[in-house]
């Protein structure tokens, strides 16, 4: 026989549509708040299947009497945080919740994740100018959040490594110097606690780099790379603001769009692309190949899955052409925390024997490769 505990998760699984036996699984008052919870939202995979909603079982918890707001507001208390940023992006983005996407006041509520963005940025068509307003917000709050996470890998990787012999004002973890630090601070030491009391920490400096890299940034803007469009938008942004880096922004369907006048600006990119429709990579490149200056000092990375539509002959002689003119290449099947890709292996051998390094990266890791090449 199951015990107790195992009936009560099955039930929370299946929710209304359990067995019998397993409706009588035991309940606490936080298990009927849990059980409520995700009812209002999962109970729409059933209903948009056409099945009719079971009747007796014990007490009503019908989610009509929950709102989107309160709905909200619960699930963020009883849920961790992760399984709560994935409920509230299936709520937009599979559930389509009328109540999130017509009031801006629950919108600038939610949690900014890439996931809303995500969600968010397929929608735009279907918003009133009001809730265009809250979209923007809550995009610019992801673009915040990603950014301050990436910035530092991205400054320290492309700025130039430390440099322990001088010392530095500005306070990063990264270039904390723990040596140094207990050096300086020896005579603060406090023999009755045995603590050594920080009153100056140590940092250091960094080698600037002064010759200039031109980064050039193919983005496939189909549907499927949705995620990497975000963390490429953001990219762009943390890098423009870097000294001796020149990046050009180029986003691609079928068509071409060179963004790399609002590379600096993530949350403006990411309102001006067009997620969805074909894929043209060998024109892209093709485009791209005419942006290159200086071959030996210019990394391309093309961020696809490389689902080419056309034919790839072209795509593949722009790609051994860049190659045998000395351009770094990149190929990213991935671009995001997750780096989980899909993409076409076949391509992707036929750009890697023409020249390309392909890979699936995270963010931190591409930051990590482009200083590997500019050394």
């Amino acid at each position: 026989m199951p015990s107790e505990k195992h009936l009560r998760r099955w039930r929370l699984i299946l929710g209304r549509y359990a067995s019998q036996p397993l409706v009588r699984a035991p309940f606490s008052g936080d298990d009927w708040k849990l059980d409520q919870t995700l009812e209002y939202l999962y109970g729409r995979e059933y209903e948009g299947r056409g099945l009719a909603r079971p009747s007796g079982g014990g007490g009503s918890l019908d989610p009509s009497q929950l709102r989107a707001v309160e709905w909200l507001t619960r699930s963020r208390k009883l849920f961790p945080r992760e399984v709560f940023e994935r409920m509230q992006t299936q709520a937009i983005e599979r559930y389509q919740l009328k109540e999130l996407l017509s009031d801006p006041a629950v919108l600038r509520s939610l949690d900014p994740t890439p996931g809303l963005a995500k969600a968010l940025l397929g929608m735009r068509g279907r918003l009133s100018g009001q809730m265009r307003d809250a979209v923007r917000e809550t995009i610019q709050k992801t673009v915040d959040e990603i950014t301050r996470k990436l910035r530092n890998d991205f400054t320290n990787a492309l700025m130039g490594r430390r440099n322990r012999m001088r010392r530095s004002l500005i306070k990063s973890a990264q270039n904390f110097d723990a040596r140094a630090t207990i050096r300086a601070n020896l005579r603060h030491y406090d023999m009755g606690s045995r603590r050594l009391v920080i009153e100056r920490p140590q940092f250091n400096a960094r080698v600037k780099r002064h010759l200039p890299w031109d980064i050039i940034l193919c983005v496939d803007q189909s549907g499927s790379m949705s995620d990497s469009v975000i963390y490429s938008a953001v990219i762009a942004g943390i890098m423009s603001s870097l000294p001796a880096v020149r990046v050009k922004l180029v986003v691609f369907d079928t068509s071409i769009v060179d963004l790399s006048h609002l590379a600096h600006d993530p949350v403006e990119v990411l309102l001006t692309v067009q997620l969805g429709g074909g894929t043209d990579i060998g024109s892209a490149v093709r485009y791209c190949e005419k942006l290159v200056g200086n071959p030996q000092r210019t990394v391309l990375a093309l961020i696809s899955d490389f689902e080419e539509g056309a034919a790839p002959a072209a795509l593949l002689a722009a790609v051994k052409r860049l190659a045998e003119a000395r351009v770094t290449l990149l190929g990213l099947a991935a671009l995001d925390e997750a780096t989980q890709p899909v993409y076409d292996r076949r391509i992707a051998q036929c750009l890697a024997d023409r020249g390309m390094h392909v890979a699936a990266l995270t963010p931190t890791h591409f930051a990590q490769w482009l200083a590997e090449v500019m050394n």
